[in-house]
């Protein structure tokens, strides 16, 4: 292969990768939108939008984190409340 040839065959490819996290982007893009949707249409419903958000979070973590976090938060607010 030539360096014009190889170069070519690294443009097209770089081409090919750029073209490729665009079309992602624009999915992304429309998913993020059908997100925004459901979390209205959830509110619109009663439900609270950030603490859906946190469940949601939640539910993405590991078990024992969670459980970690909770009671590192019981620590912090009984800390905190026993000052006042």
């Amino acid at each position: 292969m030539t360096d014009n040839t190889s170069h070519r065959v690294a443009a097209d490819e770089l081409c090919q990768f750029v073209e490729r996290v665009e079309r992602l982007e624009s999915e992304k893009a429309g998913v993020a939108e059908l997100i925004k949707e459901a979390m209205s249409e959830a509110k619109a419903r009663g439900y609270l939008s950030a603490i859906l958000r946190k469940a949601i979070a939640r539910r993405k973590m590991n078990p024992d984190d969670v459980a970690e976090g909770d009671a590192m938060l019981d620590l912090y607010e009984s800390t905190l409340n026993g000052s006042r």
